[in-house]
């Protein structure tokens, strides 16, 4: 491939655990399961946000949950995260934040969430589409297509349940914008207008689609050789909470320590 982009998954182990402190979150819950934590992708994230733990003296938990393509499928998976979820807010406290990395765990974890307490940084694969509308029981009938309309109206809602300032995502889905931004910059490069391996011009071309969010990204490093890929790059959007008002955090003017990106 000439150019290849993937969600940022070294920066960002290291800036949703620096959120989730600059929140007051005094703990932060790892939920996953062995066939995620086999991947590089997911197995260095984890160690990143161990270690950004140590740094702001945060607690790091490991929580296992079943495997949603295993034997109990996906209601025996989301059922019990809906089960566990008290558990967990009672042993960990209200200033504990989660995060899974399988998506059929992030619903019944927003709910349960924002019925016990605690805090939820952003998804896997970040998106106001991600988890929210079943969690918060609403219809974006109306207002699909127009994500500043989605993310108002779980903004609002999530408000109404009393979770302002807990809950946050990707003001911009991740999936919508990296299909049509990384078209847009192609037709950019082929117009003369950008050039293709450069983050500024890609991040350009995803503004296009997500004009009130910033982004951030650099090269994929091969943790082993220590090697830069030149055309393939790991990409992030700023962190929004939702409240009211909600607000950017400013991740990706936040600059991640080197260390991070050795780490696996």
């Amino acid at each position: 491939a000439d150019l290849v982009c993937n969600n940022d998954f070294v920066a960002r182990g290291y800036l949703i655990i620096r959120t989730a402190h600059e929140l007051g979150c005094d703990t932060f819950v790892h939920i996953s399961f062995p066939r995620h934590m086999a991947y590089e992708t997911m197995s260095r994230r984890v160690a990143i946000m161990q270690a950004a733990c140590e740094e702001f003296g945060m607690k790091f938990v490991l929580e296992t949950a079943p495997d949603p393509t295993s034997d109990v499928g996906v209601a025996g998976a989301q059922a019990y995260i809906l089960e566990k979820v008290p558990e967990w807010v009672e042993k960990y406290g209200q200033n504990a934040a989660y995060f899974c990395t399988n998506d059929a765990h992030t619903e019944p974890l927003l709910k349960q969430l924002l019925e016990y307490g605690g805090y939820f940084i952003e998804a896997d694969l970040p998106s106001p589409l991600m988890g929210y509308p079943g969690a918060l029981g609403i219809d974006l009938t109306a207002e699909a297509g127009d994500f500043e309309k989605i993310l108002a109206k779980v903004e609002s809602t999530i408000c109404e349940k009393g979770g302002a300032g807990h809950f946050g995502t990707w003001a911009y889905s991740y999936g919508y914008i990296q299909s049509a931004g990384l078209a847009q910059h192609a037709m950019n490069v082929l117009n003369g207008e950008s050039e293709l391996d450069d983050m500024d011009d890609i991040a350009k071309a995803y503004q296009k689609y997500s004009p009130k969010a910033e982004w951030n990204g650099s090269n994929y490093t091969n943790v082993d050789t220590g090697v830069k890929l030149g055309n393939v790059f790991l990409v992030y959007q700023d962190t929004y909470i939702m409240g009211d008002p909600g607000h950017f955090m400013g991740s990706t003017q936040v600059e991640v320590p080197e260390k991070y990106f050795t780490i696996k």
